[in-house]
């Protein structure tokens, strides 16, 4: 993929090479496991792409779309620019101001995975490996009602073990 900004002068290619894993079906997934970077880009991104290589290869997908989508806010001062937005339908073509170089690259990884079927074109996985799981809310509230805690001002200090406890940061209080 080229990339240009002509607010920051950057102007280079990124390239990500895939390997072809054999799938939980017995299929063949192709996934991106290495990107790089050539030609005029900031000094200062001379690691990010051994980082980001690094975290493409994670097991779970959901995991290298989580770095990525919080790459795509990112902004630069005077970094923002106009691209085309990648992974529209057929035959439309539109642009779009991306925030700066980082975010426009993250789309851009993002929708190389989605044609891959990895991930969607938002970042998420397709297919959910478990690896990364939020824990699942067990129905029973983390805080508890209570008197006014003097170190977070919630009103969730309850008496717990013979001392006053707060449910929302942990405060402890008199005890007896």
């Amino acid at each position: 993929m080229d990339v240009d900004n002509p607010a920051t002068g950057e102007a280079f290619t990124v390239t990500l090479k895939e390997v072809n894993l054999q799938g939980q079906d017995g299929g063949i997934v192709t996934r991106p496991c290495a990107v790089g970077f050539s030609g005029n880009y900031p000094a200062r991104w001379t690691d990010w792409p051994d980082f980001l290589s690094l975290d493409m290869r994670v097991i779970d997908p959901a995991w290298i779309g989580m770095k990525l989508r919080k790459l795509l806010n990112y902004a630069e001062p005077l970094g923002h620019f106009m691209a085309f937005v990648p992974g529209l339908p057929h035959g439309e073509r539109r642009q779009q101001t991306w925030p700066s170089t980082v975010a426009y690259l993250a789309r851009l990884i993002i929708h190389r995975y989605a044609m891959l079927g990895v991930l969607d074109e938002e970042g998420f996985p397709l297919r959910d490996m478990g690896v990364l799981d939020a824990p699942k809310s067990q129905g029973t509230p983390t805080t508890m009602a209570g008197k006014i805690c003097p170190e977070c001002g919630n009103p969730t200090v309850i008496h717990k073990d013979g001392c006053d406890f707060c449910t929302a940061c942990g405060y402890v209080g008199q005890c007896g």
